[in-house]
C-alpha cells in the first residue's frame, strides 16, 4: 500500500491532506517543525479525533474531510513507511526538512512533491537525495487560494487555479499521481519537459520584488501605524509606478536568460500573466500585443504591463452595484510586521519569502556562470532597509540575518 506524508501545518497542508486523502489509497500523515502553529494544529487533531476538515467556496470537489494516520511534530520519529512526501512549505526549508528526514536513507520513498518550489529547487533537492530512483516533481505553484478560518485549524478554501505545471527529474510514476490528484479538482495538469519549466511558471517570482521590496512598500510594511495602501493599486496608493513596471520587465529578462542557461524555456510574462492568472478586457489589451510581447521593445512593453495594471484597479468582469462601481480588485491590504507572545517580531511572507527566494536565484545565478544584477539589487535594498530598521528600533526580525544564505521562514 501507498502511504502519504504530508509536510506542514499550514492550511496548504490541510487541503492538501484532505485532497490526497480523496484521491490516494493508503494513509495520510503529517509532519512538521515544532512552532505555535503546529501545536495548535496537534491540538486541534486531538479534539477533534484526528480528522482535518476543508471548506470552500460553493462547496467545490476540494472542500471535505480526512482521517490523520500519524501526526509527527518533528521527523526523527517518522518511520521509513512512506513512499510519497509531499512539501506544502517554504521552498527554502525543503532541505533542512529532507535532512532532518534523513531521506537519503529512506528505502520506502519513491516521490518527492515540491508543493511550490522556487527556481532551481529541483535541482537542488535531487542533488540532495542522490538517488535516480526517487522521482523528484515541481510543480509550478500551490493549486488554490485556502486560510484557515478564523481561531480554527479548519481551512477555508476560496478558488482554485485552472493551470498547473508540472515536471519531474526522472522519468516514473510520480506525475501521473499528480495528474490523478489535481484533475480530480478540475485542474487542468500541463507537464513540462524540464524541472525548471515548470518552476519558472510562478507569477510571484517575477511581480513581488518589483512591487514589494522598494521603499513606499517597505515602509508600508515595517510601519507600526495600520497600513492604508494596497498592494496593486497606482501609486500613491499602491506600489504601482512606471519604475516598478521597468524593473518588473528587468527581472524577467533576468531570469529568462537564467532559464535558458539551466535548460528551460522562458515564458511570456505578458501573456502568462494574461492567460494563466487574470485577464482583462481585449479592448484594453488586444490578442496580438499580448502574443508578440516577447518580441517587442522595452518601451512597448513596460507600456503594456502598466496597461494592465491600470486595467485591474478594478475586476473588469464583476457585475457593477447599483452606483455604477465594479469589485476594487486592487484593494489588497499590505500584510505588516507584527509581535508574537514569545517576544520575536515577524517580518510577513510578502515580502520575506520573496527575499529568501531571491537569495536562491543568486546562488543558482553563480553556480551556472549567470549574472544577476538586478537581482543582488533587490537583496540589497531588502537587507538595507531591514537592517535600519532594524537599528531604529531595537527590534530583531526572525530569521533575518544578513549575509547568510541559510534562512528560517516565519512558520
Amino acid at each position: 500500500m501507498d502511504h502519504s506524508l504530508i509536510i506542514g501545518a499550514g492550511p496548504t497542508a490541510v487541503q492538501t491532506a484532505v485532497l490526497a486523502g480523496k484521491v490516494w489509497r493508503g494513509d495520510i500523515s503529517i509532519a512538521c517543525r515544532d512552532s505555535i502553529g503546529s501545536r495548535q494544529l496537534k491540538r486541534y487533531l486531538y479534539e477533534h479525533h484526528h480528522t482535518l476538515k476543508v471548506e470552500g467556496k460553493d462547496g467545490h470537489s476540494l472542500s471535505g474531510k480526512v482521517t490523520i494516520s500519524h501526526f509527527y511534530e518533528g521527523f526523527h520519529q517518522v518511520e521509513d513507511r512512506y513512499s510519497t512526501i509531499i512539501l506544502c512549505t517554504p521552498s527554502d526549508s525543503y532541505e533542512e526538512i529532507l535532512n532532518a528526514l534523513e531521506v537519503q536513507k529512506r528505502k520506502r520513498v519513491k516521490t518527492v512533491i515540491l508543493l511550490s518550489p522556487g527556481l532551481g529547487a529541483n535541482q537542488r533537492i535531487s542533488n540532495l537525495v542522490n538517488d535516480e530512483n526517487m522521482e523528484v516533481i515541481s510543480l509550478s505553484n500551490y493549486y488554490a487560494a485556502t486560510k484557515f478560518k478564523e481561531d480554527s485549524c479548519i481551512a477555508f478554501t476560496k478558488s482554485v487555479k485552472k493551470r498547473i505545471y508540472a515536471a519531474s527529474n526522472t522519468e516514473g510514476p510520480g506525475l501521473d499521481k499528480v495528474r490523478l490528484l489535481l484533475e480530480y479538482a478540475n485542474i487542468d495538469v500541463v507537464v513540462k519537459n524540464h524541472p525548471i519549466e515548470a518552476e519558472c511558471r510562478n507569477i510571484t517570482t517575477y511581480v513581488h520584488p518589483p512591487f514589494f521590496i522598494n521603499d513606499f512598500s517597505l515602509n508600508e510594511t515595517l510601519s507600526d501605524t495600520k497600513s492604508l495602501k494596497s498592494l496593486y493599486k497606482l501609486y500613491p496608493e499602491g506600489p504601482v509606478t512606471p519604475l516598478a513596471i521597468s524593473e518588473m520587465v528587468k527581472l524577467w529578462k533576468e531570469l529568462s536568460i537564467l532559464v535558458e542557461r539551466l535548460g528551460g524555456e522562458p515564458i511570456n510574462l505578458l501573456q502568462f500573466l494574461h492567460d494563466d492568472n487574470y485577464p482583462v478586457k481585449e479592448e484594453a489589451l488586444s490578442r496580438s500585443d499580448i502574443e508578440g510581447f516577447s518580441g517587442f521593445e522595452t518601451t512597448k512593453q513596460e507600456y503594456l504591463l502598466y496597461i494592465r495594471y491600470a486595467s485591474l484597479l478594478i475586476d473588469p468582469f464583476s457585475v457593477p452595484d447599483e452606483n455604477g462601481r465594479y469589485f476594487e480588485f486592487s484593494r489588497v491590504p499590505y500584510p505588516q510586521v507584527s509581535h508574537r507572545e514569545s517576544g520575536e517580531w515577524v517580518m510577513p511572507r510578502i515580502p520575506m519569502e520573496d527575499y529568501l527566494k531571491l537569495m536562491d536565484i543568486r546562488s543558482l545565478g553563480h553556480e551556472s556562470g549567470t549574472n544577476m544584477p538586478l537581482t543582488n539589487h533587490f537583496i540589497q535594498r531588502f537587507e538595507q532597509r531591514v537592517t535600519d530598521w532594524q537599528s531604529q528600533t531595537g527590534r530583531t526580525i526572525k530569521g533575518f540575518c544578513k549575509g547568510v544564505e541559510a534562512r528560517e521562514v516565519p512558520s
